[in-house]
């Protein structure tokens, strides 16, 4: 998995039960070097020459996925042979669902990961809920469910990517989920802006800046936040040029700023567990944003009647779940089983996700 957070592949080896019960055996990670998030990002936005660079950018990214699992069959002495498949996501360039035709891109060269790894690859899990008239996104929450859902009680997962997505799990057997808004792409841009460093470790920088209540009600008019699910979001919205847009309105320092974006995520995520999870019980936090102990502690602040937790303390560690659900979803491919949910996408009906690249 490499989400919109920019920040490199996460990779897990999963046994999966014939119910569907995830065990990660192993994990690896491997950042991505400037040469390569550089264009990764350049590729959300329209430039010159971006069928040649996106192929460039696809063949280097597919790389850095065999790279994590070979890391992960050296780590676990498992040969390529037992593996059924690897899930492969591929990076995220454009989410246009609004757009008629509505289309979502993940870049990636799966023919070329089953080369090099010499296992099957399921991948291209989000167009054909697309082209049944879904979203394409979240595909999380399903998974969420069997890993996370407790029956009797009702729970939320925020997963705190580039993009934050939020599962709301009534505890009735059922999901409902969607994009809340920015998770951690404004927090990391404006850090690279002004510390060059690629996160705000710990959120130690907003720690020592003050919100600044003008610019967090020049955010918070983003019309998106107000728009009903099922609707999902991406860098194509939320970037440099659209935060310029609201700092040209309200200027404050740069550590002030930090502190207003990383409230600003903290509060888009609350909203949407205030609005649609009003029964919750505990919000189990993932994605890098669990990390952040600013983050953290200013959705607990937003939610006082809400236990806030990283989802390690469920049993599965937060830099792990995302891509334990693609290999979730891969399962259910070679499985020929639907894997989305209708109500969480708007698609006409679930359907079975994906496309295999047999080794």
């Amino acid at each position: 998995m490499s989400g919109t957070s920019l920040d490199g592949v996460d990779g897990v080896l999963s046994r999966i039960s014939p119910d569907g019960h995830t065990k990660v055996l192993a994990h690896a990670s491997s950042a991505f070097d400037p040469a390569l998030r550089g264009p990764l990002l350049e590729l959300n936005r329209s430039g010159p020459d971006e069928l040649h660079r996106a192929a460039l950018a696809a063949d280097a990214l597919t790389r850095v996925y065999a790279r994590v699992v070979q890391s992960l069959l050296d780590a676990t002495g498992h040969p390529p042979a037992d593996i059924v498949a690897v899930g492969a996501h591929g990076q995220t360039v454009r989410h246009q669902p609004q757009h008629q035709p509505a289309y979502t891109l993940q870049l990636g060269a799966p023919a070329l990961l089953a080369e090099l790894t010499g296992i099957d690859v399921v991948a291209d899990f989000r167009s054909r809920d697309v082209a049944a008239g879904g979203q394409g996104a979240p595909l999380v929450p399903a998974f969420h469910l069997g890993a996370f859902g407790q029956p009797g009680r009702c729970r939320a997962v925020l997963n705190i990517g580039g993009i934050a997505n939020l599962s709301v799990l009534p505890g009735d057997g059922h999901a409902v989920g969607w994009d809340c808004g920015p998770g951690n792409a404004l927090i990391d841009h404006w850090c690279q802006l002004h510390l060059h460093a690629p996160f705000d470790r710990d959120g130690a920088w907003a720690a020592g800046g003050k919100v600044q209540p003008a610019l967090l009600a020049s955010l918070l008019s983003e019309p998106y936040l107000h728009q009903s699910p099922p609707k999902s979001t991406g860098r194509d919205l939320f970037h440099a040029d659209w935060l310029q847009v609201h700092l040209n309105r309200h200027a404050a320092s740069p550590v002030d700023v930090q502190a207003t974006l990383t409230a600003y995520t903290a509060k888009c995520c609350a909203l949407d567990v205030r609005r649609h999870a009003p029964l919750a019980e505990t919000l189990i936090v993932c994605g890098g944003g669990a990390l952040n102990h600013s983050l953290m502690r200013a959705l607990q602040q937003e939610l006082p009647g809400v236990e806030v937790v990283g989802s390690q303390l469920l049993g599965l560690p937060p830099l792990q779940v995302e891509a334990a659900a693609f290999a979730w979803l891969a399962f259910r491919f070679v499985q020929r089983q639907p894997a989305s949910l209708p109500g969480v996408t708007g698609a006409q009906g679930a359907r079975v996700l994906g496309a295999l690249y047999p080794r």
